[in-house]
């Protein structure tokens, strides 16, 4: 898995949710949406860029939506 690809679809669905006024909940519903419907090597894949590089590239919402994945 390509983890730009990733980083750059996760950022899209972080910045769809981003308009909501709660961000605990965004955070929250952008880790159910990932959950739901992303192949879990992707989820692993994304869980290992996180890991190496702490997650660059990813905004913060994406970041802390990613713990609860």
């Amino acid at each position: 898995m390509n983890p730009d690809n990733l980083i750059k679809m996760a950022n899209q669905i972080g910045a769809f949710f981003e308009a909501m006024p709660n961000r605990e909940q965004a955070v929250r519903d952008i880790a159910a949406h990932i959950q739901r419907n992303w192949d879990p090597r992707m989820r692993v894949a994304m869980q290992q860029h996180i890991s190496s590089t702490g997650g660059a590239g990813l905004t913060p919402m994406v970041k802390d939506a990613f713990r609860l994945v």
